[in-house]
């Protein structure tokens, strides 16, 4: 494993115990409590988002690196920029933060299948790589699970530390990201052009698409504005680091992180756009927590 692997491996690290800093008990009561707009959030991201990205990369007929790197991007739940921005977005935040801890927890189990099928769908029978699905679960939940449990742990026994610290890291996580994007880049510099124009378009498509259908699915199962923009946040910014770790570390192949990486950079230019479309639409009629 080289440095830049284990780099890339502690900066996720270091997010996910950011955003264990922002979890309650509450958060998890609200599971069961408000159960429709979890539903609906979860069939846009664990169902929905893998789905669309497989029908995108097959109407663009992108190559197999992008299409395994878009896929496994789609397999990864949102992370702590989702709650970010739908937080600066007058979004639902509590919903935007339950939602990235139960799509969390679930895709720690979904990811190597998503994975195995990508691999398995997309390159020839000779250069075909087989993962172990359990060693990956393992892998995942040591970089996931166990920083934010440490995180909500810190949360618990130092309330108004963890409060203090809350929203630096979420700024900080966005920053490393955007790190990280670069050192990828400069990394495959050489092949930047020709994977930006394969990865481009469909990433921007993606990006778009699953937010509208997001948005369009909340508003269909009559969830209010509110919780229908912060779905809609939670179906389009996906946990870009953790794509890149995933294809980066578990894989080792970089070329399956150049699409999410360009996703990643896509994502924050139309995350600014659903930033001050929230503000314009919601501003102070925005209760912050479900209704």
């Amino acid at each position: 494993m080289d440095i830049g692997t284990i780099i890339l491996a502690v900066s996720l690290i270091i997010i996910m115990f950011g955003m264990g800093l922002s979890l309650v008990k509450d958060d998890f009561i609200r599971l069961i409590q408000h159960p429709r707009a979890i539903i609906v959030g979860l069939l846009n991201q664990i169902i929905l988002l893998p789905i669309i990205a497989f029908l995108l990369i097959s109407i663009f007929d992108v190559g197999a690196d992008i299409a395994i790197g878009l896929m496994i991007l789609a397999a990864c739940p949102g992370g702590p920029t989702s709650n970010l921005i739908t937080y600066l977005a007058k979004g639902d935040a509590g919903l935007s933060i339950s939602l990235t801890t139960a799509n969390s927890l679930i895709t720690i189990f979904t990811i190597p299948f998503v994975i195995d099928f990508a691999l398995s769908h997309f390159l020839d029978a000779k250069e075909m790589v087989q993962i172990d699905k359990l060693q990956t679960v393992i892998q995942i939940f040591a970089i996931v699970i166990i920083p934010v449990s440490l995180g909500m742990a810190l949360k618990k026994a130092k309330p108004a530390f963890a409060d203090k610290m809350n929203k630096p890291v979420k700024i900080a996580s966005a920053a490393v990201l955007f790190l990280v994007i670069i050192g990828l880049v400069l990394k495959k510099k050489e092949d930047l052009i020709p994977y930006l124009q394969l990865a481009g378009i469909t990433s921007l498509a993606l990006n778009v698409f699953t937010m509208l259908v997001g948005f369009a699915t909340a508003r269909l199962f009559k969830l209010n504005l509110v919780q229908s923009l912060t779905i809609s946040v939670e179906s389009g910014i996906q946990n870009g680091t953790m794509a890149i770790a995933i294809a980066s570390g578990i894989l080792m192949n970089d070329n399956y992180a150049i699409a999410p990486a360009v996703y990643s950079l896509i994502m924050f230019l139309t995350g600014g756009i659903i930033i001050a479309v929230g503000i314009k639409t919601i501003g102070s009629k925005s209760t912050n927590g479900i209704k």
